[in-house]
């Protein structure tokens, strides 16, 4: 029997938990240090581990993905969150520094190529690395697709979502101002830069309670109020990457710029009812990339830790160590 045709239980076949057997601090230049962590096999197929936010940090669930025996994991930190430091730091803190952060990291580690596996904007770092580097990516594996483009961000800050959780968007807007909800996104920017640690922590927490109460398809609507200081980073360095399109030449890039990866082997794992990323930035992303397989996940929404996303993307790791041999 499929150990996987159960994915109300998938949950439990995620590997067991495994201790890294390297944790540093790298400094990147710019006043930047990012935590650098590897686990598993140290000869064994490497794969770079992208978190979500921008400013969600990597944590020791992320690396249950892989079976410890096969895969030499890498997951870090990006700048501003997590263990990396300045803390919450929005300074010399964009895509490019981060894709420059990526290949830091390859070439210290002595990695020639290696699979990159990223979730919602993870899932945006992954492809956006891939097509500034595509020679140094054996496979992509992407779930909860988020192109980082006006119309998502319009979704989920516009009034989209909020039309299927109107008591949720009701508690997100009412920390502004009527005459400046116009514009979500810069409203809560000034006041998340506004240099009161107070009154940012705040509306971090806000901010953070928006996304994190839809994220999955169990959700009531409400979620428990994160820390602080985590709040504060997440917001602020997911506002700072709003604000500014993702530092994107032109909205649309990522799809545009797709023939330079449709080469590259690829899936994605997708909820059929992901509330902050929609399935149809996936569905327009495979149309485009004959390479990848879309897995369109029934009864799933956003999280990495729903059932079905998690049965999908341990299959798909299963898979591909099967049939990808690199170092």
């Amino acid at each position: 029997m499929d150990k996987f045709s159960d994915q109300k239980r998938a949950v439990q076949y995620l590997y067991p938990p495994v201790d890294p057997f390297d944790q540093r601090m790298v400094d990147v230049g710019q006043g930047h240090q990012i935590y650098v962590e590897q686990c598993g096999n140290p000869n064994g197929i490497p794969v770079v581990v992208l978190h979500g936010g921008p400013g969600g940090g990597c944590s020791p669930a992320m690396r249950r993905y892989f079976d410890p025996r096969v895969y030499r994991v890498i997951l870090f930190d990006q700048r501003g969150c997590g263990r990396s430091r300045p803390h919450a730091s929005v300074t010399h803190n964009t895509t490019w520094h981060l894709v420059d952060d990526i290949e830091k990291i390859r070439r210290l580690l002595d990695i020639d190529i290696w699979l990159v596996f990223g979730g919602s904007w993870g899932a945006t770092l992954a492809l956006i690395y891939a097509q500034q580097h595509p020679d140094r990516v054996a496979h992509l594996i992407l779930r909860g697709v988020f192109l980082m483009t006006k119309a998502e961000l319009d979704w989920f800050y516009g009034g989209g979502a909020g039309k299927f959780w109107p008591e949720t968007w009701t508690r997100f807007i009412s920390m502004i101002p009527e005459a400046e909800r116009d514009d979500l996104i810069a409203a809560y920017n000034r006041r998340l830069f506004s240099g009161d640690l107070s009154k940012e922590t705040r509306f971090a927490r806000a901010w953070s309670a928006w996304e994190n109460a839809l994220a999955s398809i169990h959700s009531n609507g409400t979620s428990g109020e994160s820390p602080g200081d985590y709040a504060r980073a997440f917001a602020r360095l997911e506002n700072h990457y709003f604000i500014n399109g993702g530092f994107l030449e032109f909205d649309g890039q990522i799809l545009a710029h797709m023939g330079r990866i449709s080469h590259i082997p690829g899936v994605i794992v997708q909820g059929r009812y992901d509330m902050i990323c929609p399935p149809s930035s996936a569905w327009k992303l495979a149309e485009l990339w004959p390479a990848c397989d879309l897995k369109m996940v029934r009864n799933a929404g956003h999280a990495l830790s729903e059932p079905g996303i998690s049965a999908e993307l341990v299959r798909a790791m299963d898979r591909i160590a099967e049939t990808v041999s690199i170092a």
